[in-house]
């Protein structure tokens, strides 16, 4: 792997059989990914939310192939996406995802006890499962044998049946939404009053276009795939088009054999 951007004399890969640029050519570690992609510190008045989305994209803008994004994934991608889930405090993603993709609990990553323990982080990240209507399967290890417990984040609406068969798992549900569904803004202040203040969002699509729509994310890592698909596939976010388009600046950009690895931060001052 070679850091593209921000740009530095180590930047060019090396020339073939040699060379020690800043990664080129070699596998990165964890901790030298996990500084890569570092949350922001604290601000004067301690920690404050921070939500990040990590998606995949081909060149031709499809955001999954076959319902799955594993197809247009890499062995490196899967990597940066296990350390960000390591550096978060929780985990957010769509019911739909949960049920397209088979979800299971974040596991404990040994490599990353360390650092976790030093943040006064769990051992895992939390998964909070946004769901209007809690139509999930329960029997799921997501809920069956988390590391830490599920959450579950809906609207006051909710069915009290379903709340009540999610609380008999152990998943907390936390209300973030006046009717039956969530609002993004409070679903991330909800987080925020739980302790969990870096946010990583793995989608899905309509989840995302509803947390750009809201203007609560402050990160896009985005992964862009050497493929092509063509096809009806979603984009990496839906659902109905912002008034204005939200500008974010670029942050980093990681390559390795054509896969592009980007950072994009939000630009304040364009909201």
């Amino acid at each position: 792997m070679r850091r593209l951007f921000p740009v530095t004399d180590e930047t060019a890969a090396p020339a073939p059989g040699g060379g020690s640029g800043e990664g080129a050519g070699r596998e990165w570690s964890l901790a030298e990914l996990a500084a890569a992609y570092a949350y922001p510190g604290p601000g004067p008045g301690g920690p404050v939310p921070w939500l990040r989305a990590n998606m995949v994209s081909t060149l031709d803008g499809a955001a999954q192939h076959d319902g799955r994004s594993q197809p247009i994934s890499s062995a490196t991608d899967m990597r940066i996406f296990g350390t960000l889930r390591a550096l978060a405090d929780v985990v957010v993603v769509g019911a739909e995802t949960v049920r397209k993709e088979g979800y299971r609990p974040a596991r404990a990553r040994e490599d990353f006890a360390a650092m976790r323990q030093a943040a006064g982080q769990q051992p895992a990240p939390a998964i909070a499962v946004v769901t209007a209507s809690l139509d999930l399967d329960f029997s799921l290890p997501l809920f069956t044998s988390p590391l830490v417990p599920t959450l579950l984040l809906t609207g006051a609406a909710a069915a009290p049946d379903r709340i009540a068969a999610a609380e008999k798992t152990g998943a907390r549900v936390v209300t973030a939404g006046d009717g039956i569904g969530v609002d993004p803004a409070r679903a991330v202040r909800a987080l925020a009053d739980l302790g969990h203040t870096r946010l990583l969002t793995e989608g899905g699509p309509r989840l995302l276009g509803q947390m750009v729509a809201a203007g609560v994310l402050d990160e896009l890592c985005l992964t862009v795939s050497p493929m092509l698909t063509a096809g009806e596939a979603q984009r990496i976010a839906g659902g109905p088009a912002v008034t204005v388009p939200h500008r974010f600046g670029l942050m980093s950009m990681l390559e390795e054999d054509g896969f592009l690895f980007t950072r994009y931060g939000r630009v304040r001052e364009a909201y």
